[in-house]
C-alpha cells in the first residue's frame, strides 16, 4: 500500500495552461512563506531571485540583516602573505631567539661563578683600577656631601650676621649713649657677613667643580666600565659553551655545531678586546682630569678658607679672583635673556 507523504506548501501550488502561476496562489503562498521566515526578519529584508530553468544561472537566495547588503562569492584557491610583512616576522623572531639565547648563556654563566664551578677572564692591572676608582668614587661622594652642609650652615650664618648688622646699625642710631659701640658692631658685622658671602662663593664653586668630577666624568667611565664587564661575561660564556662541544664528538651532526660556535667565540671576543681597550683608555684620561680638577679646586678651597679665618679680606678677593670665581652681588638679580643677547 502506498505511503502519503506530507507534501510541502510549493507542492501545491497550481499553475495555469501557459505555465503561470496563478495570482490568488501565490498571494497564498507569500502568506505562508512570512509565516516560515522567523520574527525579527521581514520579507523586506530577504532577496529571492530565481530564473527558468533555460537560464545558465543558478538561483540566488540573499539574506542580511540590511537591504543593500550584498554577499560575493570569493573564488577558492591558496591565500599569499605578502613578503614584507613574512620578512619582519622573520626577523623580529630571530632577534627574540638570539636575545634569549645570549640571556641564557649569560645567566649561567653568572651562576657558575657565583658557584665556584664555572672559570672567568681576569684582567689584574685593569680590575684593580676599575676598584680603585670605584673606592675613590664614594670618597669624593662623601667630599661633596660634607661641602653641601658646609655650604648651607655658612648661608645661614651670613645671613644671621647680615641680620646682627642691620639691627646694631639701627641701635646706633637710637641709642646715643652707646652710639659709637652699636656702630662697631654694626660695621664688624656687615663686614664679616661680606667675607663670608665671598667665601661662600668660593664653596660653591668647588662644590660645582667636585660635583662634575664625580657625577659626569667619574660616571660616564662607569658606565663604560659596565659595558665592559658584561662584554666579559658573553666572551666568557661563549668561551665555555665552545670547550664543551669541543670535548664532545665530532661528527657529521656536532662539526656545523661547533664552526657557528667558534663564529660566535670569535667575534665576542673582538668586542670584549675593544672594550678592555676603551676602559684603558678612559681610566688613562679620567686620571689626568682628576688630578687637573682636584688640583684648582683644592687649591681655590684651602687659600679661601684660610683667609676668611685669618680676616684677611684682600688674599680672599685676590684667591677668587685667580680662579676667576664670579660672585653673585646681593639683591641683584641674573639678567634678563634680553640683556644676555
Amino acid at each position: 500500500m502506498a505511503q502519503d507523504f506530507p507534501r510541502g506548501t510549493a507542492a501545491e501550488i497550481p499553475v495555469t495552461s501557459n505555465g503561470e502561476i496563478d495570482d490568488q496562489v501565490e498571494h497564498s503562498y507569500n502568506l505562508d512563506l512570512k509565516r516560515s521566515i522567523p520574527a525579527g526578519l521581514g520579507l523586506s529584508q530577504t532577496q529571492i531571485t530565481a530564473h527558468g530553468f533555460d537560464s545558465s544561472k543558478e538561483g540566488i537566495i540573499e539574506a542580511g540583516p540590511f537591504q543593500d547588503r550584498q554577499i560575493t562569492q570569493q573564488k577558492s584557491g591558496p591565500v599569499v602573505l605578502s613578503e614584507e610583512p613574512r620578512s619582519t616576522a622573520i626577523e623580529k623572531f630571530e632577534l627574540v631567539r638570539r636575545w634569549s639565547l645570549n640571556t641564557y648563556k649569560c645567566t649561567r654563566q653568572i651562576l657558575s661563578e657565583k658557584l665556584g664551578r664555572g672559570s672567568r677572564t681576569v684582567d689584574l692591572e685593569l680590575e684593580a683600577q676599575i676598584e680603585v676608582l670605584r673606592d675613590n668614587k664614594k670618597k669624593y661622594e662623601n667630599v661633596l656631601k660634607l661641602a653641601q652642609t658646609l655650604s648651607a650652615q655658612l648661608y645661614q650664618m651670613v645671613q644671621t650676621q647680615r641680620q646682627m648688622g642691620d639691627a646694631f646699625a639701627d641701635l646706633s642710631l637710637k641709642s646715643l649713649e652707646l652710639h659709637e659701640e652699636f656702630g662697631y658692631n654694626a660695621e664688624t658685622q656687615k663686614l664679616i657677613a661680606k667675607n663670608g658671602e665671598t667665601l661662600l662663593g668660593a664653596i660653591n664653586f668647588f662644590i660645582s667643580g667636585v660635583n662634575t668630577l664625580v657625577n659626569k666624568t667619574i660616571e660616564d667611565t662607569l658606565v663604560t666600565v659596565k659595558q665592559y664587564e658584561t662584554a666579559r661575561i658573553e666572551y666568557d660564556a661563549y668561551r665555555t659553551d665552545l670547550e664543551e662541544l669541543n670535548l664532545g664528538p665530532r661528527d657529521a651532526t656536532t662539526m656545523p655545531k661547533i664552526e657557528q660556535s667558534q663564529q660566535l667565540f670569535q667575534a665576542h671576543k673582538e668586542k670584549y678586546d675593544k672594550m678592555r681597550s676603551d676602559v684603558s683608555i678612559k681610566l688613562k684620561f679620567l686620571e689626568e682630569n682628576k688630578v687637573k680638577v682636584l688640583h684648582n679646586q683644592l687649591v681655590l678651597f684651602h687659600n679661601a678658607i684660610s683667609a676668611y679665618f685669618a680676616g684677611n679680606q684682600k688674599q680672599l678677593e685676590q684667591t677668587l679672583k685667580m680662579f676667576h670665581v664670579k660672585l653673585k652681588t646681593p639683591g641683584v638679580d641674573a639678567p634678563s635673556w634680553l640683556e644676555e643677547q
